[in-house]
């Protein structure tokens, strides 16, 4: 398998050549060069009006539309009719849920789980206006010497699953936790046993926001309805894209368009304006860079290199946060500390017990120091933190650090003597 040219992974992002360490990378990725460069000649040379008969508009048009092809081949989808832009992951499932109201029928049931508000919000809101029932799907402790070990179960999602399942909106990957879901697995699983319940209609909604920096996305092999990322947190601009299975968007989804629009099998379905064009355009950029990453120029061997690259990156920071004397010191793991495939380097963490110290007050000796971003907080994951027992200070939450594939094995050890300095 190819490795990394960690130089010239780097060499894309203009933002690295300043030796700042990015580490809160869930938040928000550095943006590729690729990208800048084409959303600047959008601006420059083609910011005009789409669909009109004059010579620009054509080429922006043509820029505009380059966009879902590029999205459909991250999420593997089989048409570009299933893709559609939007300003943000949180926006565009609220939209979803908007759409979905009329096919939704008094005490269905949604199972959501304890992850980033974007992915449960707009589905409470609806079960609220269509009296439906909110059932959670929980991460339970994986060891019991950490009881903020957790993780999701399978088995415990099957639990959940009764004749009246409309809606499963789930994870892909934890942007607290950092653990990978098998979403595969999952959601064949879910679909038997609400078949063998005799659930009417199933539909499914994955938030694949912290999973698609880190793994590729395959829609049509997970069987999934809907699914959603962030292109802000994969090397692009503020913007989002959300797949849409064409049987949902032609039954479940009512359109949010203009009403005279004819829109009913299209992505403009759900978005209610037009996507931010030179946004959609800087997209075009995503994938040929992460193809660049390997000889196959394949997203399958990039991604593949990747995972195997932050690894690297995983094992030097959870050795030493897991290490016996940081575990005697009070430190704790929030989520699994094993250092395999299972997991991303999204690490977050808590120091408790007789000298314990605020999540704040560790990031604060970061930033005093200066040269490092990380960050602490419930990241909008607000009923996970809120739910791990021992209580939590909710609003001072964990401490994360999150790394992706730019970053290098020498900016964690930077990272590992500052904890060392802080946790002395």
């Amino acid at each position: 398998m190819a490795s990394l040219d960690i130089d010239e992974v780097r060499a894309c992002f203009p933002s690295l050549e300043s030796g700042y360490i990015y580490a809160d990378n869930a938040g928000g990725s550095q943006t590729a060069q690729g990208v800048i460069d084409r959303i600047v000649d959008y601006l420059t040379n083609t910011n005009v009006q789409l669909g009109a008969d004059y010579f620009v508009s054509v080429l922006s048009t043509k820029r505009v539309d380059e966009g879902p092809f590029a999205i459909a081949e991250l999420f593997n989808a089989a048409s570009i009719d299933e893709v559609v832009f939007g300003p943000s992951s949180t926006m565009m499932l609220e939209n979803i849920a908007r759409a979905l109201e009329n096919d939704i029928q008094p005490g269905d049931e949604f199972i959501i789980t304890y992850e980033h508000e974007a992915n449960n919000g707009p589905w409470k809101r609806l079960a609220e206006r269509r009296n439906a029932v909110v059932k959670y799907w929980q991460p339970t402790p994986v060891s019991a010497e950490n009881p903020y070990s957790v993780a999701y179960k399978v088995e415990e999602l099957l639990q959940l699953v009764s004749s009246r399942t409309r809606l499963a909106a789930i994870t892909a990957c934890s942007n607290i936790l950092g653990s990978l879901v098998p979403v595969e697995e999952a959601v064949k699983a879910l679909r038997q046993r609400a078949k063998e319940q005799g659930a009417r209609k199933v539909e499914v909604c994955v938030d694949c926001v912290a999973h698609a920096p880190h793994r590729k996305m395959d829609v049509q092999q997970w069987d999934v309805d809907y699914c959603v990322f962030s292109l802000y947190k994969v090397y692009g601009a503020h913007n989002a894209a959300v797949y849409v299975r064409p049987a949902a968007m032609q039954t479940s989804l009512t359109s949010l368009a203009h009403n005279f629009l004819k829109v009913d099998d299209k992505p403009y379905k759900l978005q209610p304006g037009g996507p931010g064009y030179e946004l959609v355009y800087g997209a075009t950029a995503i994938v040929p860079y992460l193809k660049s990453l390997t000889p196959e120029d394949d997203l399958v061997a990039s991604f593949n290199a990747i995972a195997d690259h932050e690894q690297n990156l995983l094992a030097p920071l959870l050795g030493f946060l897991t290490d016996a004397r940081q575990v005697d010191r009070g430190v704790r793991i929030v989520g699994t500390s094993e250092i395999n495939l299972s997991r991303v380097p999204t690490v977050s963490f808590v120091v408790v017990g007789q000298n314990a110290i605020k999540s704040k007050d560790i990031v604060g000796a970061f930033d005093k120091k200066g040269g490092i971003g990380i960050r602490y907080g419930h990241f909008y994951a607000y009923s996970l933190i809120d739910n791990l027992r021992p209580k939590l200070d909710v609003n001072d939450g964990v401490v994360r650090i999150s790394l992706v594939h730019y970053n290098t094995v020498e900016e964690v050890e930077k990272i590992v003597n500052v904890l060392r300095e802080v946790l002395a």
